[in-house]
């Protein structure tokens, strides 16, 4: 009998369905690694188009007028403006904080975006915050905002942060 035997057509099936099955696994890596890429994009495009929202920009503005450690009473006695401008900035880094800790925004590039302003306007408005949390019973106001400054701080005193401004960088 010349030909193929069917135990030899049985091995061939077996290395083409296990050929067929690694180039799925690889094809479904590669997709994978896409979509992360693809989605990291996106995420730093809206966090960038955070920052270039001119109603959060005023905010910042505002308050830099403020010392650090700024009570309830020196934020208030600006203002409702000032109350207002601090409810922005709260709002907005409270969603960047719970964006990062549930890893829907990469930390180094929130840290990259906005890093410096996040310890900032948190070392301005902690006391304000706090008082809120007081007069509204709710200990949990603010609390991501909060978290994601303390991590701020930590990283710009660590080894993974930039060590030189971004004028330093070469393509």
């Amino acid at each position: 009998m010349t030909g193929i035997s069917l135990e030899q057509l049985g091995a061939i099936a077996e290395i083409i369905g296990a050929c067929t099955i690694l180039t799925g696994l690889i094809f479904g890596a590669y997709q994978i690694r896409a979509h992360r890429i693809d989605q990291r994009n996106a995420i730093a495009t809206e966090l960038t188009s955070t920052f270039y929202n001119a109603e959060l920009a005023r905010a910042v503005l505002l308050l830099h007028e403020l010392p650090d450690g700024a009570t309830v009473e020196d934020l208030r006695s600006h203002g409702p403006a000032f109350e207002d401008a601090a409810i922005i900035v709260c709002t907005s880094f409270e969603t960047m904080g719970l964006l990062v800790y549930r890893k829907i925004a990469p930390f180094d590039l929130v840290m990259d975006l906005a890093g410096g302003m996040v310890a900032s306007m948190h070392k301005k408005l902690n006391g304000w915050i706090v008082a809120k949390q007081i007069e509204q019973n709710q200990p949990s106001w603010a609390e991501w905002f909060a978290w994601l400054a303390r991590r701020a701080e930590k990283y710009k005193h660590s080894a993974d942060a930039p060590s030189g401004p971004a004028s330093g960088w070469r393509p």
